[in-house]
């Protein structure tokens, strides 16, 4: 099996990760050089900094093994002979189209297409397809090679025959795939943003800081990762998309975006991936 990751982000990077350690093709591609070159280097580094962690794969293969298994592009055509193509790239309904309006002129007609988004409709994407029963919505839990469940998101036009091909992979890599019916955020994140968005507005409010919320969450409702942490590992950035997707589709201000998250978005400060956010990570 050959599957395509396009997009080098932290998502990107954790789902090209955990393929390779099982021995798929897999072929990343970002626009970037220099964002392809991060996401080599954390693969490296997260082989050795996850091999002891309990959800793991125990590793039989050295990292220059389990690095021989990913190709690093940034042509988009070097994706043609693929046989599943994973996209990963920002929480933009735009580039998002731009993307698969390309895709659909380069990949063969029973290419599968998976959608890793957090709330953009799945229904919307594969409009844009010639072959919309391919279109598959694949929300992967970050980090990626510790999380064993991915929500699988059937549009309207998916087809079980896309399906069982994801759960084909699934079966592969150690994963469970849930099915649910494509609504935007689908079940966790249509969840998950108004936690997350709620804790940020009490560390604007000044209800307590973040630290204090985070362990709350995690010693009373025996959470691994509090809200703002939760946040931060995602990007501060696809959160603001996600509960503005939320906001817009939904028309219901429980999904409005609290004015510090936009604030600190604007000012760069997005988590992990910029090396502050509610925390910082230098």
């Amino acid at each position: 099996m050959k599957v395509v990751v396009i997009g080098a982000g932290v998502m990107g990077t954790g789902v090209a990760h955990n393929l390779a350690q099982y021995e798929i093709s897999t072929t990343v591609v970002d626009n970037s050089s220099i964002q392809l070159e991060k996401c080599e280097k954390a693969i490296r580094a997260n082989l050795r900094l996850y091999h002891f962690h309990p959800n793991h794969k125990k590793e039989t293969s050295s990292v220059k093994d389990v690095m021989s298994n990913i190709h690093f592009t940034t042509s988009l055509n070097d994706i043609s002979q693929c046989d599943l193509v994973i996209e990963n790239i920002t929480e933009d309904i735009q580039k998002k189209t731009q993307l698969y309006t390309e895709m659909n002129q380069i990949c063969a007609t029973d290419t599968i297409f998976g959608v890793n988004t957090s709330a953009i409709s799945i229904t919307a994407i594969s409009k844009l397809m010639q072959q919309p029963e391919n279109v598959v919505g694949v929300h992967f839990m970050n980090p990626v090679p510790l999380m064993h469940t991915v929500e699988l998101i059937r549009g309207v036009h998916t087809s079980k025959q896309a399906l069982d091909k994801f759960h084909h992979l699934f079966s592969l890599i150690n994963k469970t795939g849930i099915v649910v019916n494509d609504s935007p955020g689908f079940v966790t994140n249509r969840a998950m943003m108004i936690f997350v968005n709620e804790a940020i507005f009490m560390v604007q409010e000044n209800v307590a800081n973040a630290e204090d919320i985070d362990t709350l969450f995690k010693t009373c409702f025996g959470h691994k990762m509090g809200p703002l942490q939760t946040g931060d590992l995602i990007g501060l950035d696809t959160i603001l998309k996600s509960l503005e997707v939320l906001y817009e589709s939904f028309n219901d201000d429980k999904y409005r975006p609290c004015f510090l998250l936009k604030k600190m978005v604007d000012a760069g400060y997005l988590g992990v991936k910029s090396g502050q956010g509610f925390y910082s990570y230098q």
